[in-house]
Parts: structure tokens; sequence; C-alpha cells
């Protein structure tokens, strides 16, 4: 059921771009400028297309509708973030060694001094 509504939810989308771009900005519709006696005037094709793109705008409104409600029933209880927070363990703190003392304060040493090894016991 749901692939058959999405089927036809992204055929109304395009049907529904193409109509939209086959519009005027004007209202001139399909770029018909006057002309008479032809099957279809100007006024009538911007007409025509106003009244497709309503239709196809309110079909695509109910597949919409009707998609969220398909998802809705298929989905479990709750959020996703209530799922997230629910299952997510909680970490303890890691603590930090304190710092040892030593006997005698560590200096740096100068900035022309060479630099030693330590020596080796």
């Amino acid at each position: 059921m749901e692939t058959v509504v999405l089927s036809i939810h992204l055929i109304l989308a395009l049907l529904l771009i193409g109509v939209v771009l086959l519009q005027r900005s004007e209202g001139g519709g399909l770029g018909m400028g006057g002309g008479g006696g032809g099957v279809m005037t100007g006024r009538q094709a911007a007409n025509a297309l106003s009244k497709m793109t309503w239709i196809l705008a309110a079909g695509f409104l109910v597949t919409s509708v009707t998609l969220t409600i398909l998802a809705a029933n298929k989905a479990e209880e709750g959020s996703v973030v209530d799922r997230v927070t629910e299952t997510a363990p909680v970490e303890a703190p890691v603590a930090t060694p304190a710092p040892v003392a030593n006997d005698a304060p560590v200096t740096p040493p100068a900035a022309d001094a060479p630099v030693t090894p330590p020596a080796a016991n």
C-alpha cells in the first residue's frame, strides 16, 4: 500500500513541476499570444493550466498526508529522541589521577643551556 501511494506521490510531483514550468509568470499560459480561432486561446490555456495545477497540488497534499499516516502507523511507540535517551548508557566520569608530589620542584632549563640526558643508574 505504501509503495503504491509513494509511486503516485512521485508521479504527481513530476506532473506538478511540469505544469508549473509550462505556465508563464505573467499569466499567459504556454506562452501563447492572441491568435483567434484556434482550439484553445492563450487565456483558455492559462485557465486550464491553473486548474490542473490546483488539482495536482491537492492530490500531492492528499498523498503527503496519507504517507504520513502510513508511516505513523508503522512506527514504534515513542519518538526517536525517546529511544536514544533510553538506550544510551550513562558513563561515569573518569577520575584524573592526582599529581605526585616530588621532593624537589622541577625547574625548566635555561634557554641557552644544553640538553643532556639523565644519568643512568
